[in-house]
């Protein structure tokens, strides 16, 4: 018994002292320690102030473009709406923007008449016979002549109305029916309607429908879509297709310089692609609102005119005036506006063959 507990012993000993042998030569290996947490990326949130209402077929295609480049960000961006001019009202809506008010914002730049002169090519009575036609225009006219006017922003696109056409309380069948006619115009609209020898009166959308009804004014300048959308088709009884010298109203969509330079560039390739792709969805949009516009008036029984060829060219002749003060303005600033009109008018004859 003494010599197995002996021989215990010394097996103890000897096995001590290969583990003293090893721990001489090198440590023993510690359990590794884990690292730093992955730290989570933060999120870019972004506000983007809108003068359309939540309801407006335009709100809506704009909140789908935000949310589309949410997705495709995997969450690192989040866009907040402001619609109806809650964060800036559209005239102030651009210099918010420059401001950095909001980080991006729509409106139209004829809100603000001078501030964008080679730009307002764009809205001329051109007879642009969609909105996706002239929406496809003015974001590839902005594109190419990069004007300096929109260099305090980053442009992301631009879209714009279909034609602008002659809704009315008295059939309009020639341009003499239009002489003295007061007609619902402002800016350039208006420039249209002293043209045509009919007496333009400057009011708001929410101001038209009541002018018309107790004949303050006897007809309006504007997209078909607004007879439905401001429900105008109800006091008219007569809708002048003038589409020959359908005139547009362009919107931006731009994001102020500062937020646009702290996105990484993966994500601006997210913004820039994204917002490709809307400007036909965009277009499609005010094709889409301009549709139902005029089922909505052929549904209340309004007669719509259609003006004859020989007929048609008495209203362009008599809105080519403008076209040539446009040019001779912008030479004068020392913007080549003769080229800028030539080159609208040469897409509007390519894409309206499509």
């Amino acid at each position: 018994m003494l010599k197995r507990t002996l021989v215990a012993a010394l097996v103890t000993v000897m096995l001590g002292a290969a583990v003293g042998l090893v721990g001489c030569g090198q440590k023993a290996a510690e359990p590794a320690k884990p690292g730093p947490a992955p730290q989570a990326q933060d999120t870019i949130e972004l506000s983007y102030s809108i003068f359309f209402p939540p309801t407006h077929i335009q709100c809506k295609t704009a909140d789908a473009w935000a949310k589309e480049i949410e997705e495709r960000s995997g969450g690192r961006v989040k866009i907040t709406m402001y619609p109806g001019g809650s964060l800036t009202k559209a005239p102030q809506c651009y210099e918010g923007v420059v401001n950095g008010v909001s980080d991006i914002g729509m409106s139209c730049f004829a809100y603000t008449r001078g501030r964008f002169p080679l730009l307002e090519g764009i809205d001329l009575p051109l007879g642009y016979p969609s909105g996706a036609v002239a929406t496809r225009i003015a974001t590839e006219m902005a594109q190419k002549y990069a004007p300096e006017e929109l260099a305090d922003t980053h442009l992301l696109y631009i879209h714009a109305h279909g034609p602008g056409i002659l809704a009315s309380k008295k059939p309009v069948r020639t341009l003499d029916d239009l002489k003295g006619l007061k007609v619902r115009a402002t800016g350039l609209s208006a420039k249209i309607v002293q043209n045509l020898q009919g007496t333009p009166v400057a009011m708001s959308q929410p101001e038209t429908y009541e002018a018309l009804q107790k004949g303050v004014v006897e007809a309006t300048f504007c997209p078909i879509e607004t007879l439905k959308g401001w429900k105008q088709g109800e006091v008219i009884e007569y809708v002048s297709d003038t589409s020959v010298i359908g005139y547009t109203t362009a919107m931006f969509v731009v994001m102020n310089n500062d937020a646009w330079a702290k996105i990484p560039a993966d994500l601006q390739e997210i913004f820039t692609a994204v917002s490709q792709e809307w400007v036909a969805k965009q277009g499609q949009a005010w094709d889409q609102a301009d549709d139902e516009g005029r089922v909505f008036v052929e549904g209340l029984g309004r007669e719509t005119i259609p003006l004859p060829d020989a007929e048609a060219q008495r209203w362009v002749a008599a809105v080519k005036p403008i076209l040539d003060e446009y040019v001779a303005s912008t030479k004068e600033k020392g913007l080549p506006g003769a080229a800028f009109l030539k080159d609208i008018q040469a897409l509007l004859a390519k894409y309206s063959k499509k």
